[in-house]
Order: C-alpha cells, then sequence, then structure tokens
C-alpha cells in the first residue's frame, strides 16, 4: 500500500486510457504523457498500460508502507526518499516506512509539468469500462472518480514481487526532442474547416508562436496568440472529436482538446495535434510557448512508428538488463 501524505490538487489514477466508449458520450481520460506512463511500467516489468498516479502539482508526498519497486517518469521533479536524491527516469527500490517526495528542482525551474509515478504490478483500482483512468468530469475510474488527497490508500499489486531496480533510460524529450525556433513543438495536420480561415490567418498559425494561458488543464489547452478569423461566420452543429483537436471559438483564440476532453463540440476545427505529440503537449508547462509544423498523414504515420520503435527499444533494453546477472556486493 502506499498513502497519499499530500493535499495537493489534481493528482489521479490514470491508464493509457478509456477507449471504445466515446459513442456512449464517454471520454477518452488517461495519462497525458502517455509515453511516461508506458516506459515507467516497462521499467518495472509491468503491464504497459497499468495504472499509475499522475501528479501536475508539487510537492507532493507518499508513504510507503511496505516494500516496493517504483519508477518516476514525467517531469524532473527533485524527488526524494526520505533524505536520498533520486534519479528521473530510473527504478528504484522502498522500503515500508518511507517517504517519497516530489518537488521542484532547486531554483524553480522545471523540465515537464507532469511526474508520472509507477509501482510494481500496478494501482490496483477497479477497472471502469475497460479502463482504470480517472474520469474527473463523470466521477468514475481512478480512486473514488476524484483527484487523491490526503489519508488516500493505494494499493500495489505486485508490492511484494522481485523486480530489479538501479537502472533508467534516457527520457523521450532527449530522445525524440521536436523544436522550432527554440520553442517546443508540435506537428498538425489540417483539420475540416481549415480552409474556412483567411489566408493570413492560417499562415500566422504556422509562423507564431502561442502560450498556453492559465485557463488551460486536463479537458483542454487555451491558447493565447494572434486571433484566426475565418473568412465567413460559421455556425456548425455539434460533431464528434477527440483528444489533439484543435477548435476555434468566436474570439479566435484555440482550444487544443486534451485527455478529459468531451466527446462532442460545435466550434471549427482547425486542425489536430498528430497521436504522436500528444504526450509532449502533456508535459508543456503553464504559461510556456509552443509553436506548430504542419504535416501530411504519411508523416504522422512515420511519426508513429518513430515512438513505437522508442518503445520497443525501451523493453529490448530493460529485458536485457533483467536477464543479466545480479550485481556482486
Amino acid at each position: 500500500m502506499i498513502e497519499i501524505l499530500s493535499s495537493a490538487a489534481l493528482a489521479t489514477v490514470q491508464d493509457l486510457g478509456r477507449t471504445g466508449s466515446l459513442r456512449w458520450g464517454v471520454g477518452t481520460s488517461g495519462a497525458m504523457d502517455n509515453l511516461a506512463l508506458a516506459a515507467g511500467n516497462l521499467l518495472l516489468g509491468n503491464e504497459l498500460g497499468a495504472a499509475a498516479v499522475e501528479i501536475p502539482v508539487f510537492p507532493f508526498k507518499v508513504l510507503f508502507d511496505e516494500d516496493c519497486a517504483f519508477a518516476l517518469t514525467g517531469a524532473d521533479c527533485a524527488a526524494r526518499l526520505d533524505d536520498q536524491p533520486l534519479l528521473p527516469w530510473w527504478v528504484h527500490q522502498a522500503r515500508a516506512g518511507q517517504v517519497l517526495t516530489l518537488g521542484l528542482p532547486q531554483g524553480g525551474a522545471q523540465r515537464g509539468s507532469r511526474a508520472v509515478l509507477c509501482v510494481a504490478g500496478g494501482i490496483d483500482v477497479p477497472e471502469v469500462l475497460g479502463s482504470r483512468s480517472t474520469q474527473l468530469r463523470g466521477a468514475f475510474g481512478g480512486h473514488e472518480g476524484r483527484a487523491l488527497r490526503r489519508g488516500d490508500l493505494l494499493r500495489a499489486a505486485g508490492a511484494a514481487s522481485a523486480c530489479r531496480t538501479g537502472f533508467g533510460l534516457v527520457p523521450p524529450a532527449l530522445a525524440l526532442p521536436l523544436e522550432r525556433d527554440g520553442a517546443m513543438a508540435v506537428r498538425v495536420l489540417p483539420a475540416a474547416e481549415y480552409a474556412a480561415f483567411e489566408p493570413s490567418s492560417r499562415e500566422a498559425f504556422w509562423a507564431g508562436e502561442w502560450k498556453i494561458t492559465p485557463h488551460s488543464d486536463r479537458y483542454g489547452y487555451r491558447l493565447e496568440g494572434e486571433a484566426l478569423r475565418p473568412i465567413a461566420p460559421m455556425e456548425l452543429r455539434s460533431h464528434g472529436i477527440v483528444p489533439g483537436v484543435i477548435q476555434v471559438p468566436h474570439n479566435g483564440q484555440p482550444i487544443i482538446q486534451m485527455r478529459d476532453a468531451q466527446p462532442s463540440g460545435g466550434y471549427p476545427k482547425f486542425g489536430t495535434v498528430i497521436e504522436a505529440d500528444m504526450w509532449r503537449l502533456g508535459q508543456a508547462p503553464i504559461g510556456s510557448r509552443i509553436r506548430f509544423i504542419e504535416t501530411t498523414w504519411d508523416e504522422a504515420l512515420d511519426a508513429l512508428d518513430e515512438v513505437r520503435a522508442w518503445l520497443d527499444k525501451v523493453a529490448r533494453m530493460v529485458e536485457l538488463h533483467r536477464g543479466a546477472p545480479a550485481a556482486r556486493n
């Protein structure tokens, strides 16, 4: 068991998401950084989509009530086990009674915006519609359908299992970098109403930087930049949308639908962030600036293959490490 010692808001139990339920009006949820969750699970020998704790606000503390192997991925959050500093993207061993503390690096500089705490065997909460992810708006899934709070107890399904520790990997932000003019970038496919916007707005979308405003969350990232103007006013019926879709409301400031996005909406669709780059957005801090790169369908598929190849490389590395003889003291 692990016990939550913090009252910091918005930490939730997440897995890779709830697929197949959009037709019932149920969003996907799932980890904002799916690569961090998948890699952490691979490091521990878990199933790829085992549930973990996603932590977007620091400091955050948990108490291990029993011995348990764990991996920290995602944001570099100056983690400590009792008084011992921990490496990010690494497998560690906690003993019963030890406290894990996640905080901001010295000086306040932070790489990434969400840490992911994976534990041996995964976080054991009930499946709802095929997923253990928390759906905050519907108040189901995860731990009682809500954000975690002080005093909550979570069971680590494989806490008693033997698990090799003391190794890690290079994070995808370094292994798969993507920037434009010094700013983090994501690739975007033009969407259904793209051609209905003024040419100058289409050009500004690709050429400019966009600020992620404080009005952003797991439901959507609201951006600030040069307003996108339609050629003529548009009124659309509500229609299906998915995470990654970029909608443009009447004020011209885009909204990127994120993991907790509602399954329908009526604003014009300007573009769609490709699936292979959604993890990058998930780690983009509030207040940071991002750039968009126009891409094609074939390039989007190639990018997804690149991500899968990186995960395959991680899996092979872990397999080699687990097959190596244990070091002698």
